[in-house]
This record gives structure tokens, C-alpha cells and sequence, in this order.
């Protein structure tokens, strides 16, 4: 199978998994132990893996707290700046193409009395700046808007909003999980107060995380329990995926630094072309210019992705939208605020290229997609 479904996950590279593998039954320790050398080699470990993560992120080594992952760290930056701030009123901004793990959080803290506005986006994806800078008030205690979307892979213009919520002095979080690893980010740059990363988003294991948290930024922990990650996120230190996703962070920024001949933007417009020029009536999702290098958003018209898909089982693996919210059977929110037509969004795919795809496997998709979708729309009354 051809695997284009790295916005869902990604494969654990080998130089990963090899680096992980000794701590799960050589080097046990647990790095709270400082009894004994098994703890200190863990306590050790832990702190090397912090200083990767934070060299990816242009930040310092204090500034990483380690999670379960991206919708662990979206809740603890969401609720915990809340709770910190103390008796409201409070206000939260955001976007409605967020991740649901902003969405549901901002709406958990909606129902208990917080104040929050939903922006729209525009067309292409991006929020207005304008927008966000009018819904400002006095009470805004906090925005969320996410690097890189995970359906359209918009890329959001970071520094302009940090810099419009650091004069206000409002603490500004974003959810960097599609792009830490796939684009250079900066967060002191950026004026991000607050960034949420997933390790198997950028070819680390499942479970494993982190939160930014810059100097003098502290948020109310949301997990209690023994004082671990300097009070803010309790729990014993899981040591192999940390160390896996110090070693992922490491690779990433030497790939992006030195990025390999023919990478993820290369192959992507590959992909684009053979598409445009096999596959008549196809439309492009999102904003071309503000895009992930290997991300594509496509929609067909007169065929259904789920029909699609399943035409395409076995072969080739895509997805309809988020991993994490195609199971809820109602249309992608993201393109619905988009303004898209029905059709248009019944008819869209989604493809995330990766680290390990090549482009034979490149070409051989647009050549299964392409001989799939003549075979749906044959079957289409609508087609002609």
C-alpha cells in the first residue's frame, strides 16, 4: 500500500525506534529515582530529549513541558491559562477550522461561563488579522489559532498575530502539530506564548508530546500528582517516547536546515500536476501560496470520497478529512468554512505526503486516483 495519510500519523523512523529501544528494558530507570545510576541515566536522557525538542523550536530547554501529545498539551495551555487568570470575566479567540482539540476545549470552557468568539476564515483558509484584531476587548485573556491546519494545511501568519497579542498583552497559544518538523517555526520570534506538538506527527510514537510554555507563562496544571514537569503536568516521565521525540525533533531540524534534493514541496507539486493532467474537473482545497509542502486537498467532482476510498482500498491510503474526527460521520467543518458547496466537500480528498514517499510511489497514485475516479464517474448520472 501507498501510504499519503501522513497528516493522520506518521511511520516511527528507524533512527527513532532504534534510539528508543534500549530504554524499555536496559536502561529502566525512572528519572525521578536520583537514588541510583538507572534514574540519574533517565534524568539524563530526558534532559537531552528536552533540549532537542526546544533546539526545533528555537526555544529553551525550561520552556518544554512534556505531554501525551497535542490534545493533552491543547487542554492544559486552553483551561490551565484560564484557571490561572483567576475570577473572570474572561475572553478566548479562535478560529472555527481549529482542530477539535481547541474546539471542544474553548467550548468546555464556554459552558462554564468564558466568554469565547469563533472567527470565520477566509476562503483560502487564512484568518483575517483585521478580524482578530477587532474582536479584541478588554477581557481577552488568550488566542488559539493553530500554525498549520491538518485537513487544508493553511499556514497561518504567526508572527503577525503574535505580535498584535503581545502589544495587547494577550497571551497568544498555537497548536503547531502539522507544522513542527515540515516548516521552520520560530516561536520567541512569533511572540507564541503557548505551542502544542504531537511526536507522531513528525515520525516519532504515538503518545508522546509537548507544551511550549514561555518565561514568566504559567498555566494552571490540569493533571495532579507528584510535582513532575516543574508542577505543570504530573506524572511519571514516559522515557522511550521522550526519547523518541528528542531524536524526531533532532532530525527534523537537521532536515529542514539542510533539506534533502526532491523533498516534500517537490513531490507535492509532482503529485499536483499528474493530477491536473489525468483527472478533468478537479479543484484544488485551501491556499496554494500559505500551504504544508507535503499537503494536498483536492476535491472531484461528481463522485463521493468515500466512494473513492474504498475504490481505492488496499492500494492507497487517504482520508476524507481529520483522523481524528472522520468517525463522526457530518462533513468537514473546515471546508464547510470555506464557503464550499456540498458536492464539493462530499467530493474531497485528502493526501499527506511524508518523510519516506517516493515519487515511483508518487507517479503510481496519481495513476490508481486517476483510473479510480474515471471508473466512479462512468457510474454517474451527473457526469458528462
Amino acid at each position: 500500500m501507498i501510504y499519503l495519510d501522513n497528516h493522520a500519523t506518521t511511520r516511527v523512523d528507524p533512527a527513532v525506534l532504534a534510539e528508543m529501544l534500549p530504554w524499555f528494558s536496559q536502561r529502566y530507570g525512572n528519572p525521578s529515582s536520583r537514588g541510583h545510576a538507572l534514574g540519574w541515566d533517565a534524568e539524563e536522557a530526558v534532559g537531552e530529549a528536552r533540549a532537542r525538542v526546544a533546539a526545533l523550536l528555537s526555544a529553551e530547554p525550561e520552556e518544554i513541558v512534556f505531554t501525551s501529545g497535542a490534545t493533552e498539551s491543547n487542554n492544559l495551555a486552553l483551561k490551565g491559562t484560564i484557571e490561572a487568570a483567576g475570577p473572570g470575566p474572561h475572553h478566548v479567540i479562535t478560529t472555527v477550522t481549529e482542530h477539535e482539540a481547541v474546539l471542544d476545549p474553548c467550548r468546555w470552557l464556554a459552558d462554564r461561563g468564558v466568554r469565547v468568539t469563533v472567527l470565520p476564515v477566509l476562503a483560502d483558509g487564512l484568518v483575517d488579522v483585521a478580524a482578530l484584531e477587532s474582536a479584541f476587548s478588554a477581557d481577552t485573556r488568550l488566542v488559539s489559532i493553530m500554525a498549520a491546519n491538518n485537513e487544508i494545511g493553511t499556514l497561518q501568519p504567526l508572527e503577525e498575530i503574535g505580535r498584535l497579542c503581545r502589544t495587547r498583552g494577550i497571551l497568544f497559544h498555537s497548536d503547531i502539530a502539522q507544522a513542527a518538523g515540515k516548516v521552520p517555526v520560530d516561536l520567541h520570534a512569533a511572540c507564541i506564548d503557548l505551542a502544542s506538538i504531537s511526536g507522531h506527527k513528525l515520525h516519532a510514537p504515538k503518545g508522546v508530546g509537548a507544551l511550549f510554555v514561555r518565561k514568566g507563562v504559567r498555566p494552571a496544571p490540569q493533571v495532579h500528582g507528584g510535582g513532575h514537569e516543574s508542577g505543570i503536568r504530573s506524572g511519571t516521565l514516559n522515557v522511550p517516547g521522550i526519547v523518541g521525540l528528542g531524536k524526531a525533533c533532532e532530525l527534523s531540524r537537521l532536515e529542514l536546515e539542510s533539506p534533502p534534493e526532491g523533498g516534500l514541496l517537490a513531490l507535492r507539486e509532482r503529485l499536483w500536476a499528474l493530477l491536473q493532467a489525468r483527472i478533468p474537473r478537479i479543484h484544488l482545497n485551501g491556499s496554494n501560496a500559505r500551504r504544508l509542502p507535503g499537503n494536498l486537498n483536492v476535491s472531484f467532482d461528481c463522485l463521493k470520497a468515500e466512494s473513492l476510498l474504498m475504490q481505492l482500498e488496499g492500494e492507497l491510503a487517504l482520508s476524507t478529512g481529520s483522523a481524528c474526527s472522520s468517525t463522526g460521520g457530518g462533513p468537514s467543518h473546515v471546508l464547510t468554512a470555506l464557503g464550499l458547496p456540498p458536492e464539493r466537500i462530499d467530493g474531497a480528498v485528502r493526501m499527506g505526503l511524508g518523510r519516506f514517499n517516493t515519487a515511483d510511489e508518487v507517479d503510481r497514485a496519481a495513476e490508481l486516483l486517476a483510473e479510480a475516479v474515471a471508473r466512479l464517474r462512468a457510474l454517474s448520472p451527473n457526469w458528462k
